[in-house]
Parts: structure tokens; sequence; C-alpha cells
């Protein structure tokens, strides 16, 4: 046999003792003690795969997290989908998993990571390239009959498992900028009453339930596998969302695209993201009187001029959340600028300043015309 003959015998040899991963399997109860359980993402070769079925999503505007990049999954079960929601998070069905997989580009050693938004080199097809990453954490949300549950699992060193870790986990890391200056930080992996904690937006109900998935922030297109196409007519065409409408749905700014959407926008989407899951009417914050969420509020409840309700030492000696023209006089960007874990907001999810989300929320404030003194 010729060498291209054994080299062709050796492929089909190779392509014959591959085999398929299993399937998802969803788990009604209880919390299985690996990610691996599960089985809607998994390693293959030198890629975090996803699994038959298993869809990934993006953000308009993502909730910042210490930098970390993040490959967001759903997967429903045969036969059934989400229905569209205006204003909260799609409707899932029963058997629902939301996947979260939290992770850095590579810069000098696993322990070093890259500060950038750059996800140029993180993709591999519509899961991850391991030679360029290092995942931290893979959180899933697990729509029950009961309702929905939290669950995190936190990656070995060796990247090729994620283990269950109901009470959190605390990954020191070093963070690399463009410029060559570092920046230690500890990646705090929140424990599962923590992550419960954020997805209960209503005070009343605590009911759990996903933040990132609501039209406003799906509006967008994605490259997928097949080709690039608007992430919301995406899950439609394949039967995992009914009800969206033709014309009407919301859409919030990429606060990074300055080309496009206005400073108010951009600032708006930052704030709904990042902060709107505590600071709405019902939300766990409510008695504070600021709202970040998206929607039409009274100037007031945006925060101007407003005085603190219970900031604590969190007011930095500053008397109101927002005085128009001047962001080093208000609390929200004093606290958005802290990384003392008393003042900073938000409470849970960070551990180093997003300096570039500060300037954004500092510039809106300095573009706002008003004075506080004279009521």
């Amino acid at each position: 046999m010729t060498v291209r003959g054994l080299l062709g015998a050796l492929v089909l040899c190779l392509a014959a003792c591959t085999q398929a991963p299993r399937p998802v399997t969803f788990h009604a109860d209880g919390y299985p003690e690996q990610l691996s359980d599960w089985n809607v993402v998994y390693r293959d070769g030198d890629a975090l795969a996803l699994n038959d079925r298993v869809v990934p999503f993006d953000l308009n505007t993502p909730l910042f997290s210490d930098y970390a990049h993040k490959l967001r999954t759903v997967w429903m079960p045969e036969g059934t989908s989400a229905s569209y929601e205006p204003r909260e998070a799609l409707d899932f069905p029963v058997g629902t998993i939301i996947s979260k997989t939290f992770f850095y580009p590579l810069a000098d050693g696993k322990d070093a990571v890259a500060r950038t938004e750059d996800t140029a080199h993180d993709r591999a097809g519509e899961g991850l390239d391991l030679r360029h990453v290092r995942m931290i954490e893979t959180r899933l949300l697990v729509r029950r009959e009961q309702g929905w549950v939290a669950i995190p699992y936190v990656w070995n060193d060796a990247q090729t498992e994620a283990a269950l870790d109901r009470t959190g986990a605390d990954v020191p890391l070093q963070l690399v900028a463009a410029d060559g200056s570092r920046e230690d930080f500890v990646y705090e992996v929140p424990d599962q009453n923590q992550c419960a904690g954020c997805h209960a937006s209503n005070n009343t109900t605590r009911d759990i339930k996903p933040l990132g998935p609501k039209a406003r922030h799906l509006d967008k297109d994605y490259d997928y596998a097949g080709g690039r196409e608007n992430q919301l007519a995406h899950l439609q065409r394949i039967g995992y969302l009914r009800g969206v409408p033709t014309d009407g749905v919301p859409r919030n700014a990429d606060w990074r695209d300055a080309a496009h959407a206005s400073l108010d926008a951009r600032a708006r989407a930052y704030l709904d993201i990042n902060c709107g899951h505590c600071h709405n009417e019902h939300g766990p914050a409510d008695t504070s009187g600021l709202w970040l969420d998206a929607g039409e509020h009274p100037p007031r409840h945006l925060g101007l001029c407003k005085p603190s309700v219970a900031a604590g030492q969190g007011t930095g000696g500053h008397r109101f959340d927002i005085v128009p023209g001047d962001a080093d006089a208000s609390i929200l960007a004093f606290r958005m600028g802290s990384d003392d874990p008393g003042v900073r907001m938000p409470e849970v999810g960070r551990d180093v300043v997003h300096r570039e989300g500060v300037e954004l929320i500092a510039a809106w404030i300095a573009a706002m015309e008003g004075d506080c003194d004279r009521g």
C-alpha cells in the first residue's frame, strides 16, 4: 500500500473511532457533581465544543465581570420553545439549560490573563479555542418544575472538567493590559446564594429568572457556524422561540459603539445590564429610589439631584447620586470607581474597577444639565 493509501486508511479509521458526544442530560432535581454530567459543553481536543442543539448567544451590552469574557449558550428539550416577552426575560420552558462560561484570553501563563475587550482569538467555531484562553467557571441556570435553579461549576487547572462548588471559590489572577501594566486581583466565583440573589430581580416574589436573555439584549447579529444572523430571528427559525413581532422589538445599545449610538443610549444600556436587576421599581434596591433599568423614569429616579437613602460610607461624603455636570461629586460615579468591598457597586461580581465603564458614566454625567442647589 502506498503512503497516500496508508494515510487515507488512517483517516478513515480515526473517523470511524470518533464517537459523537453523549446527548445533553437534563437533571430534574439534585446538584450533579460535574459539569460533564449535563454535557451541554465538552472538551474536544483543543476546543470547548457545544453539544447538539446547544445554541450560543451574546448580548448587546454585557455585564462587567472583572474583564472576563463569556460564552453563553441555551438548550431546550426537543419540541419545546420559549415565548417572546417585550421587557422581561424570554419565557423559557421547563427543561431549559442556560450556560455561561467565564474565561480570559491568556497573556503569559495560566494565571496571567489579558485585560482586553478583543474576542477575535477566543472562538473555535461556536465554542472556545482552549489554546488561547483560560476558563474559570461555568454557571448553569436550569428551569425545573419548581422554577429556576442556579448551579456554579469551577474549572480545574487542566481545563478538562468543572466541578460543582456551591460555596463559591477564589481564583488569584493577574490582569495584563496592552501596555504591559499588571494588576493582581482575586476572581470571586459567587456562591449559590449570591447567584440566586442577583437573579431574583423582584424583591417581593424572590423568583430566580435569567437576566441576559431579554429581547433588548438579544436583538443583534451573531456569527453562527452557518453564517451571520439576527439572534431573535435565528432562535425563531430553529424553533427555539415563538411570537417575535415583525417590528417594535426593543434593542439596547452597544455601550462601546460611539459611532452608532448616543452617549445617553450607551450609558443607559450599561446601567441597565450592570445595575438594573437590583435598581428597579421592584428589585432588591427598590427602597433606594434609584432605578437604573431600561425604560422611562423621572430624572429623580435616575439619580439626578437625589439624596442617597442608605448608602452609608458609600456616599464618599457626596450629597447626591448624580450631580448634573459633575461626575466627581456624584455618588454613582464614586461607587463605580471604588474597589472597596464596603463601597463598590455592584457589590457582587467584581473585584477590580471597570475603568472604561466608569469613563462612560462620568462622560454621561458631565453632559447633563441642571443645578441641584436650585432644586
